[in-house]
């Protein structure tokens, strides 16, 4: 089954992050939510054709110093379990 989650805007407010981290951030964030859905799958309301207006997520923890990869992965994380399968 192929799935396409389309992310029309991913606001990210009070990170620390330069506007150079936004690719590198991004890319993580796709990478690590296509291993998320493919391994532990879209909720099954979502599944069925659903879509969201909107999803919050539950915060951060941000370290003292973020590399844009790490906090790419853990907005991921946080990305997938507002869509998720539930465990």
């Amino acid at each position: 089954m192929k799935t396409n989650v389309h992310i029309e805007r991913l606001i990210l407010e009070g990170l620390p992050v330069s506007i150079q981290d936004g690719p590198r951030i991004r890319a993580a964030v796709e990478s690590e939510l296509a291993s998320l859905l493919r391994n532990k799958g879209l909720s099954s309301e979502l599944r069925i054709g659903g879509m969201l207006p909107y999803s919050t997520t539950s915060p951060l923890q941000l370290e003292k110093k973020n590399d844009p990869g790490n906090l790419g992965r853990q907005i991921a994380r946080s990305i997938h379990g507002g869509i998720g399968e539930s465990e």
